[in-house]
């Protein structure tokens, strides 16, 4: 599901308010990271900054099928051009987002260590990375 499912919503919360984001995303099972990006200068990544932690899920395409789980935000100490080929070939149109977004585009890392992973409402297991 991690290498399929192109989108991810990641849940934040600053002085008890909450807040949801939809964004695109690869999962580097070598680094058993989650890589997003962003443009800098916006309100979802001032919110990383006051609190790392956060929630975060798949988006289910198929039925109930989803990964879930929480982790720790970063701004990642690769470059998007590190990870740019593994963007391209899993999102359609996102050569031209790393080209238009040039060195306003920043890299973000999620750091986990478990995830749900539900295939049904039968099947769901824990999982440690």
């Amino acid at each position: 599901m991690m290498k399929e499912q192109p989108t991810l919503v990641i849940a934040t919360s600053v002085n008890d308010i909450p807040n949801v984001r939809i964004v695109n995303f690869i999962y580097v099972k070598e680094d058993k990271k989650i890589y997003f990006t962003s443009f800098k200068d916006n309100d979802k990544i001032r919110e990383f900054e006051k609190n790392p932690k956060i929630a975060f899920t798949t988006i289910p395409t198929i039925d109930t099928e989803h990964v879930r789980g929480k982790g720790i935000v970063s701004k990642s100490t690769l470059l998007i051009k590190d990870l740019a080929d593994f963007f391209i070939s899993k999102i359609e149109g996102y050569k031209e987002t790393i080209e238009f977004g040039g060195e306003d585009l920043l890299l973000f890392q999620i750091a986990f260590k478990e995830v749900t992973v539900t295939l049904d409402y039968t099947n769901i297991e824990t999982i440690t990375i």
